[in-house]
């Protein structure tokens, strides 16, 4: 019988938070001493498959992080790794870190945005199964809204079909050697930024991508209003 693999989670936490306009990055905002980040730690901390934590952040941070995990008791933290000037070199630096630490090749690893706090035990079951079954999984949902088309934010010029179009969430899951052909890969085609892990696996030409349905609550708390929905679910027991 075939050994069940190493599930592991890379939390992204390297954002400025420029859009935010706090005096700290998104993801370390406090409510009632609890970090964003805590939050998202918890979600995962909670689910049985997972085994592993690892959080990219800048290097100042890091010592808050290992804080924040204590005080919510994340057993399953591990250690930070350094983040980079953008998010693309966030994202290499956290698969060069996995790689460097010793992960196996077959480890399932879920790349997760740490603005996101609201994942659910459900998206990460079903992320988890679809790499194992599929090879990958990318979370995503089905909007209800019309998309339209423009190129300088002020007028329209057409249309998308909402039928063919998702919005994509993370976790972002791929075993290990599979994250370490993409880096190469993207090193080989001279890609030096990608906007994330999900452009960075369509430049390289990686498919077929298994969706897994995502949820509205799975959100991206990039907006100073982002944080009032998030502290507005917290008061009603979301997780």
């Amino acid at each position: 019988m075939k050994e069940s693999p190493k599930i592991i989670v890379l939390l992204l936490a390297g954002g400025y938070g420029l859009r935010m306009h706090s005096t700290r990055p998104k993801q370390f905002i406090e409510t009632d001493g609890e970090s964003i980040l805590l939050h998202t730690m918890k979600a995962f901390e909670r689910h049985p498959l997972v085994s592993e934590i690892w959080v990219v952040c800048n290097p100042e941070w890091s010592s808050y992080v290992q804080k924040q995990a204590n005080i919510g008791h994340i057993g399953k933290f591990r250690q930070t790794i350094k983040s980079g000037v953008t998010s693309h070199h966030s994202l290499l630096n956290g698969i060069h870190g996995l790689a460097e630490a010793g992960v196996e090749d077959e480890t399932v690893v879920l790349v997760h945005e740490s603005v996101r706090p609201f994942v659910s035990h459900e998206v990460i079951s079903n992320n988890i199964l679809s790499c194992i079954r599929n090879g990958n999984a990318i979370t995503a949902m089905y909007s209800h809204e019309s998309y339209l088309k423009t190129y300088d934010g002020k007028t329209s010029n057409g249309f998308a079909s909402r039928e063919t179009m998702m919005r994509a969430q993370t976790p972002i899951t791929f075993r290990m050697q599979d994250l370490n052909s993409i880096v190469r890969k993207a090193k080989e085609q001279g890609i030096q930024e990608s906007q994330s892990l999900f452009t960075l696996i369509n430049e390289v030409g990686w498919e077929p991508i298994h969706i897994v349905e995502g949820s509205m609550l799975n959100f991206k708390i990039t907006l100073p209003m982002d944080v009032e929905i998030y502290n507005r679910l917290r008061s009603l027991n979301y997780d």
